[in-house]
């Protein structure tokens, strides 16, 4: 059957090489049943998931599992009969973890839970001994109060998050605004001001962390901000941090803020040796496709990103994204219905670094721009696919609910206007391009999200199959929507490029 957005008489009229109203597109349905028959009865999205995870395991950009998985899955999608190939682009340097030990040795001995952040440095291997001092570093003025106080020293820059105890009372009104105040502090605190004190903090945070090494300081102390001791991760090529960084389990990060509130100063012994390189090295996106009958030249893209961090396995973030993009791609090859327009599927990495291998390759396909439908990403773990964000296009909800209407007895019946962030359709925004990220039900990522319980044991099958479903059926209607959708507003891509640190802090021969 074919469903009408508006009038059929109407929309047929529409120019193929045209953007059209989002309201006069019509979406044809024919052949969603046959999909949703072949993702929920004959599923490989978990065998294609348990690979990836316990075999191939994390997946950290620039590291060689990062290379099998791109060969694994480019040999994947070419068993499911698709054209596949990689398509390279440039990292600023690799990272890779090493051994590492963190003890607190005063008050009294304790094991702490830590990992390093990524592209920081270790101690070299050599143990490093020195107090916990917390300071004030939101700004210039308060960081020089503490100037003196950092040498030899392992700095805590803020004090302890709001991690609710979710065994105990649930947050009360004022609970829940306190913990709302905390994180717009910590992670927004200059909102409202003038452009020209939001950029004098942002240069401050960037050189935050050289104004410490040259104060003296031994290293960084982060708190993960997760209960249960469960750690947290990040870091990019493009901040390279001068001194150790450390991300602290919660209950080991409180216990060193109580006891400086109490009047006993914490020392640590840490030992760490992680590896840097900051030459330039070739990683790489999968790309596969399934061509267009009617309209090659034109391309609904499919993706996910297929790097992880190395705490866990990336189960959650994101192999679940990349195997629904792989097991869209086997549901429509195998159902055989041929789509008017080219599906592209795209497996990207360096995601976790800041969206690189993305924008990288919406750079290199800037000139098709005006010929892709739409880009639809998964990356919100393991969850169920709710509904679909707008990104600020609300006049597609009509065309949004419409696409989605043959998997709405499958939970998919919420078409909100919700700007996701952190995801890879962001980087083809700016060309214009509609990008969308699916909702999920949340299943716990708040746990998995970049730490070490993101494992395979954590993912839920049936939600997989329903979601690989539904990829692939928005993926076929927009692929034969009667028109292209109407571009969104067009601005100047960010550069990826390394963060600026002041000069003056900067070593004159080092990079």
């Amino acid at each position: 059957m074919r469903l009408h957005v508006l009038a059929a008489a109407a929309v047929l009229a529409v120019v193929p090489v045209r953007p059209a109203s989002g309201q006069d597109l019509v979406v044809d349905t024919a052949g969603a049943g046959v999909l949703i028959d072949e993702a929920l009865n004959r599923s490989e999205v978990m065998q294609n998931l348990q690979y990836l995870s316990d075999v191939i395991g994390p997946r950290l950009t620039g590291s060689p599992a990062a290379r099998r998985a791109n060969d694994w899955t480019l040999e994947r999608f070419k068993d499911y009969g698709l054209d596949a190939h990689l398509e390279p682009w440039r990292l600023g340097g690799t990272w890779t973890r090493g051994p590492m030990r963190v003890r607190m040795t005063a008050p009294r001995t304790h094991d702490v839970t830590a990992a390093s952040w990524a592209w920081a440095p270790g101690t070299g291997g050599a143990t490093v001994t020195g107090p916990v001092v917390r300071i004030d570093a939101t700004t210039p003025d308060s960081f020089a109060l503490y100037h003196g106080r950092v040498k030899r020293a392992w700095v805590m820059t803020r004090a302890s998050s709001l991690v609710w105890n979710t065994d105990g009372p649930a947050m009360t009104a004022a609970d829940s605004q306190r913990q709302r105040d905390f994180f717009r502090t910590v992670f927004a605190p200059f909102r409202d001001a003038d452009s020209v004190t939001r950029a004098r903090m942002q240069q401050f945070a960037n050189d935050l962390p050289y104004l410490l090494r040259r104060a003296g300081a031994l290293g960084i102390l982060l708190d993960a901000g997760k209960e249960h001791a469960l750690l947290n991760m990040s870091g990019s090529p493009n901040r390279i941090l001068p001194l150790p960084q450390l991300a602290v389990a919660h209950e080991d990060y409180a216990l060193f803020d109580r006891l400086l509130q109490a009047g006993t100063t914490p020392r640590l012994a840490v030992s760490s040796s992680n590896t840097i390189t900051r030459d330039s090295v070739p990683q790489w996106n999968t790309v596969a496709e399934i061509r267009g009958g009617e309209r090659p030249g034109q391309v609904v893209i499919v993706g996910a990103h297929l790097d992880s961090w190395d705490l866990g396995t990336g189960t959650t973030d994101n192999g679940t994204g990349a195997m629904c993009t792989l097991e869209a791609a086997r549901i429509i090859a195998r159902s055989g219905l041929k789509p008017k327009r080219t599906i592209r599927f795209a497996l990207f990495t360096g995601e976790e670094q800041g969206l690189i291998g993305s924008r990288k390759y919406a750079e290199a396909h800037a000139g098709e721009a005006d010929s892709i439908q739409a880009v639809i990403v998964l990356d919100n773990g393991t969850g169920a696919i709710t509904g679909q964000a707008l990104q600020g296009r609300t006049e597609l909800e009509a065309l949004w609910r419409a696409i989605l209407a043959p998997v709405a007895r499958l939970g998919v019946d919420s078409v909100v206007n919700r700007n996701k962030t952190g995801t890879d359709h962001l980087s083809f925004l700016p060309y214009g391009v509609p990008g969308f990220n699916f909702n999920q039900l949340e299943r716990g990522y708040g746990h998995t999200h970049h730490s070490q319980s993101d494992a395979y044991d954590m993912a839920v099958a049936a939600d997989l199959m329903q979601a690989s479903a539904v990829m692939a059926v928005s993926a076929y209607e927009l692929a034969n929507l009667s028109g292209l959708i109407p571009r969104g507003d067009r601005s100047a891509p960010t550069p990826v490029q390394a963060v600026k640190v002041s000069d003056s802090l900067l070593v004159k021969g080092t990079r």
